[in-house]
């Protein structure tokens, strides 16, 4: 019943778009972070 709420409703598609886009956000912000501490790793290495 949940899961029919979830893709069926309104309501329900909203609150799963917001689900996947702060997922999708903290992958990104993931990904430049450790861009970033890899960079200040290299600049202090050498």
């Amino acid at each position: 019943m949940a899961w029919e709420l979830l893709f069926s409703s309104d309501i329900g598609l909203m609150s799963l778009g917001v689900i996947v886009g702060v997922m999708v956000i903290g992958v990104l912000m993931g990904k430049l972070y450790a861009s970033k501490m890899n960079e200040e790793s290299r600049k202090l290495g050498k």
